[in-house]
């Protein structure tokens, strides 16, 4: 397979091409998780992958409704960081990767103090704090805990309301607004937020199976290093899961040799010829994603494809989100988000080939729309070097 189909079977896989998810949840269901510890770009991460072929547009606000009312759910999960998972599915993927996160975690938790009695004493005052639908905020739960006796600071406070995340007592709640009008994390009782479903949680060998599924059909071809890295597994676990699923489903994943190495991917999708969603667009097309996105941050192994090398550091005020030219890195972008516009500073690697009425420029253009389109604002994009001050 050569490195141009990759490329196309990555983004259709991942949608970021058609077809395009019917729905913020359903999207979500396909990735499993999308990292979000940048919250505002995360919404956008969702929003882009909805298709708005006969309906209006997937807006910011609709993002934040699906995070209030629990359909969306941010927690840290994984490797451990934060992510988007949808309420269906959290409770077995936390069953699934809590052994291993506490794991992850004991150095810290012994540094800061968390033994298990502490642990077990803290998720009590947490629990109790957000009962019957009292969400609170972090700093909120930290008066609580220092009312119960427990320093709760720093990043003894921030590994105790993980531990209580992994652990299953906490889940995020709805969010509310600050003073300055940004949107502020919330946490609630896991239980309220993640009702158990009427069919029995998934065994171990099933999460395995299921997660290989899903991981490898909404972002393939990738190997099971790729998905060890993404997931916080191990590759022998992840290689237990292929097995597993392809063994359930036995005509869902399909693989494929590239230098020597397996790569899985939904079967289906390999015909050079096929493209779903009809004939591609003419031109190029400009993709803004987040430098956390899943088309980056879902390998480790192969990220190499997209041609570059987020996520990154911001640099002297440099832009850290990607800017893909036909799913290849191309430039970085940023947004500043303002009370009656939404400003873009959006710099290509060769801004020559961008020239005021070529097709790139156009592309460049049809990008800016879509991002107004979402965040409901008029979208202006402003020469680079811009001071970017406000909501970023």
């Amino acid at each position: 397979m050569e490195p141009d189909e990759v490329v196309r079977l990555r983004l259709q896989a991942q949608m970021l091409r058609e077809p395009r998810a019917g729905s913020p949840g359903t999207a979500l269901r396909r990735l499993l998780a999308v990292q979000a510890q940048e919250f505002p770009y995360a919404r956008w991460s969702l929003a882009q992958r909805v298709s708005s072929t006969g309906r209006a547009a997937v807006t910011a606000a609709d993002i934040e409704q699906a995070v209030a009312d629990g359909t969306v759910l941010r927690t840290h999960i994984l490797r451990p960081t934060w992510h988007f998972v949808h309420r269906e599915d959290l409770r077995w993927l936390t069953a699934l990767s809590a052994p291993r996160l506490h794991g992850l975690n004991a150095l810290t938790y012994r540094r800061t103090g968390i033994d298990a009695a502490t642990a077990g004493r803290t998720a009590e005052v947490l629990a109790g704090a957000v009962a019957g639908g009292h969400h609170l905020t972090r700093e909120q739960l930290a008066e609580e805990l220092r009312a119960a006796g427990f320093e709760a600071s720093g990043l003894r406070l921030a590994y105790i309301i993980m531990q209580a995340e992994v652990s299953g007592i906490l889940a995020s709640g709805t969010p509310v607004r600050s003073p300055g009008g940004a949107l502020k994390q919330t946490y609630a009782v896991f239980d309220e937020r993640v009702p158990a479903g009427p069919q029995p949680a998934p065994d171990r060998e099933e999460a395995l199976a299921e997660l290989a599924f899903r991981y490898f059909t909404s972002r393939g071809p990738a190997t099971a290093k790729d998905c060890a890295g993404w997931s916080g597994l191990t590759v022998t676990d992840v290689r237990k899961g292929v097995r597993l699923a392809r063994e359930a489903r036995p005509d869902a994943l399909a693989a494929t040799m590239i230098d020597g190495v397996e790569h899985y991917f939904a079967a289906g999708g390999a015909d050079p010829g096929s493209q779903a969603g009809g004939t591609p667009a003419p031109g190029p097309r400009i993709d803004l994603v987040q430098c956390y996105d899943e088309y980056i941050m879902g390998y480790f192994a192969t990220r190499h494809y997209m041609g570059g090398g987020a996520p990154a550091f911001p640099f002297a005020g440099e832009p850290i989100h990607v800017v893909l030219l036909d799913g290849r890195a191309a430039g970085s972008w940023r947004h500043r988000l303002l009370t009656d516009r939404c400003e873009l500073d959006i710099r290509l690697h060769d801004p020559a080939a961008a020239t005021t009425g070529s097709p790139l420029a156009a592309a460049v253009q049809e990008a800016v729309d879509r991002y107004a389109a979402f965040t409901g604002l008029p979208a202006v994009r402003v020469p680079s070097g811009t001071k970017l001050e406000g909501h970023t």
